[in-house]
Order: structure tokens, then C-alpha cells, then sequence
């Protein structure tokens, strides 16, 4: 029996200045059918101090943000033990084991990936990219942070628009979203 298989999205952040950015495509794929081109898969936490953005299935990804924003509440102000915290549930609880997705959240201080095997991932450059497009999304934006004077506003859109020229599963209705950044200390 073949099973179909959901792709979905490209989501990127980046961190440029006084600035954090993230932005995520729109597209929903079954199989070979495009069924959504306008998913927001990148959203606000926190009263907005927090964003957060999924790759993989839609459900998956909606209720893993949902155990996110409730470590958030656990962990004030610390974005890293709330990450943390919920790979730990993750990897560790039966049912949330089976989710397939990943995440990426940024604050003012800390972009982080976190994925189901336990990962909380911080990069050394400040970018981040996960899902289908990812791959060309991340070369794209540490090329135009190396080599131009964009805001990361810019760079999110720029480099979300070359993966979706490119990848398959990543289209052009892309979401936004950005925050104040801070150095860490």
C-alpha cells in the first residue's frame, strides 16, 4: 500500500542587527497535490514576544506550538529552558513521539530549532531554516547576509522567494513575521 506523504514549507529566521525575522511559506502538499496555498505556519507567542514557526504536518505542528506556548508560561523569559523542556516531553511522551515536525523560535535574544529526537539547536550566525525548502533558503540568506545590507525583514523574503523558485513544495504566499533583537549575554 503506498502511503501519501504531507510536504509542506520552508521556514527561515534570521537574525540581523536589532532585529530577529521569520518567515515561513504557505504551501500544504498531499502526494503530488498542492491542497493549500495560504497555510500560516508562522506565528506570535507570548503577546508577541515570541515567534514560532513549523515544517511538517499541519496538525502536528499546530499542537507541538501549543505544548511550546504552555513551557513558555512555565519558563518566563527563558526561551531556552522552554525549549528544552518541550524536547524532553518530546522525545519522551508516547503520543507526542509520533508528531512529525519541527520548530523554530526566535526571541529577542535566542533563535533555536527544535526537533523531535531531543535536538534544541542554536546557530553560530544567527540563521536558521528547516523544512522541505530549507536547505536553499539557508544558502540563500547567509549569501545575502555576507554579501549585502539587507534587514533581516529582507533577507527572510528574499531568501523564502529563491527556495520557492526552487523547491516544489515551498510557494510565493509567504507570512512575516518580526521582532526587536538583542545581543546575548
Amino acid at each position: 500500500m503506498n502511503r501519501l506523504e504531507w510536504h509542506a514549507t520552508t521556514i527561515l529566521s534570521v537574525r540581523r542587527g536589532d532585529r530577529v525575522a521569520m518567515g515561513g511559506d504557505g504551501q500544504v502538499t498531499l502526494g503530488t497535490t498542492v491542497m493549500k496555498a495560504d497555510a500560516v505556519k508562522v506565528r506570535r507567542l507570548l503577546e508577541g514576544q515570541v515567534i514560532v514557526g513549523f515544517a511538517g504536518s499541519a496538525a502536528d505542528g499546530f499542537a507541538l506550538m501549543e505544548r511550546f506556548e504552555g513551557k513558555l508560561k512555565d519558563y518566563p523569559n527563558n526561551v531556552p529552558r522552554a525549549a528544552t523542556e518541550l524536547a524532553k516531553l518530546w522525545r519522551t511522551d508516547r503520543a507526542l513521539r509520533r508528531l512529525e515536525a519541527m520548530l523554530v523560535v526566535a526571541d529577542a535574544r535566542f533563535s533555536l530549532l527544535i526537533s523531535g529526537s531531543g535536538d534544541v539547536i542554536q546557530p553560530t550566525d544567527g540563521i536558521l531554516a528547516t523544512g522541505s525548502g530549507g536547505g536553499y533558503a539557508l544558502a540563500a540568506a547567509r549569501a545575502l547576509m555576507t554579501n549585502t545590507d539587507l534587514s533581516a525583514g529582507e533577507i527572510v523574503r528574499k531568501s523564502l522567494e529563491i527556495a520557492g523558485n526552487i523547491d516544489i513544495y515551498t510557494n510565493q504566499s509567504l507570512t512575516i513575521e518580526e521582532i526587536p533583537a538583542r545581543p546575548q549575554s
